[in-house]
């Protein structure tokens, strides 16, 4: 299959640092090229994901969620991609205002990485039929009943994450200085439990600051370790070692993948029953859920019930990378399947041939760009498999 993929401008592929999405859409991108199909990803320039890749921002764009910018960014992503087969968009704004510019019979995929709010229900209500939604949890589909979306989880690639003994003697807590996930709550509940906690949080954003500054600091003691935005190596180091994470979360959260992350590692979660995380721990087994925080203090205490080895086998067969992108393949293939019934042969190969003399006289820059930061879309074909078999 010829599959294109859209990232939101706001953070490189694969995150430097923080970033949730950008991590998934890395390894759907590498996972789908390692199956043979040939993949594009439209990003910003800064991105490394090692896949053919074009951009229109040079580097991530700052101000997330600003309108304009993510407008300009996936209405260049469309034209790049008009030869692909399939467009599987990650954005807000390409689904809804720009999927209609998609050539005739391609299959259009929108997966939402955020809650779905009245604000975004509405929105995806918008989006065309021929357009398919995936939510990414149970609890996220059963949010917006009245869409019609496939759940696929996300997955985490597994030989990122090796397993570790959990010898390192303090609880850890991976987020964003916020109170939808709970720092604060992660140091009390650490406290009351005799143990010593390390924060990994983001604190870039003025209101993460302010939840650091008003909420956090007068929290901190000799106990706790704010170590601040760490890479994936380094994250991976003190998951190993960690006795469990603590995830207070206080929101309905579609996914939160630090949780699989943990058990990668054969880290045992400790977490508030919230969004999907019943979906992702198994209590008792790969952690304890609670609905308070006395209950969670109680249940570090009896963190040597639990055998890391399950963490790491509840990942291998439900979170990996491979079956994120097979459950995407399939969705792909079923959708293309579809798309033919209605289009017939004829009309099928006449729209492949247009996408792709489309592709070859789009512009390569915007008229009248005078910003060198944007309006250049940039091809970068990076070293993959042999896309010669028709059947790939």
């Amino acid at each position: 299959m010829r599959i294109g993929l859209v990232a939101a401008p706001w953070v490189p592929v694969p995150p430097p640092a923080y970033g949730g999405s950008e991590a998934v859409i890395d390894c759907l991108a590498r996972g789908l090229q390692a199956r043979g199909h040939d993949v594009r990803l439209f990003t910003v320039g800064e991105s490394t994901c090692p896949v053919d890749r074009g951009w229109w921002y040079e580097s991530a764009v700052a101000g997330m969620g600003a309108t304009l910018p993510e407008a300009a960014h996936v209405l260049a992503a469309y034209e790049d991609l008009a030869d692909r087969e399939v467009i599987h968009d990650h954005t807000t704004l390409g689904p809804v205002f720009v999927a209609q510019r998609a050539r005739s019979g391609t299959v259009l995929v929108a997966t939402n990485h955020g809650p779905f709010t009245p604000e975004t229900r509405r929105v995806y209500a918008a989006m065309p039929d021929s357009v398919a939604l995936v939510a990414i949890s149970r609890h996220h589909r059963a949010t917006a009943p009245e869409l019609p979306a496939t759940v696929i989880y996300h997955g985490v690639d597994l030989e990122c994450y090796s397993p570790g003994a959990g010898d390192g003697g303090y609880l850890l807590f991976v987020g964003r200085m916020s109170a939808d996930k709970g720092p604060e709550r992660a140091i009390r509940i650490a406290r009351a439990a005799g143990r010593p906690l390390v924060l990994v949080a983001k604190s870039r954003d003025p209101m993460e600051q302010e939840h650091l500054e008003k909420v956090v600091k007068p929290l901190l003691g000799p106990d706790v370790t704010v170590v601040g935005e760490v890479a994936l190596a380094e994250r991976v180091e003190l998951f190993r070692h960690a006795e469990a994470l603590v995830n207070p979360i206080c929101w309905p959260e579609p996914f939160g993948l630090v949780m699989p992350e943990a058990l990668a590692c054969g880290t045992p979660v400790l977490a508030f029953p919230n969004g999907a995380a019943p979906e992702i721990v198994d209590d008792g087994r790969t952690g304890f859920l609670r609905f308070d925080e006395d209950g969670l203090v109680r249940a570090a205490r009896r963190l040597g019930e639990i055998d890391r080895r399950d963490c790491r086998r509840e990942v291998e067969r439900r979170f990996s990378m491979q079956r994120m992108v097979a459950d995407y393949e399939a969705l792909y293939a079923r959708l293309l399947r579809r798309a033919a019934l209605r289009s017939g042969p004829a009309a099928r190969s006449a729209a492949v041939a247009a996408g792709r003399a489309r592709s070859r006289v789009r512009l390569s820059r915007c008229p009248g760009s005078a910003n060198t930061s944007a309006g250049v879309v940039v091809t970068v074909h990076a070293r993959g498999p042999d896309h010669s078999n028709p059947l790939g």
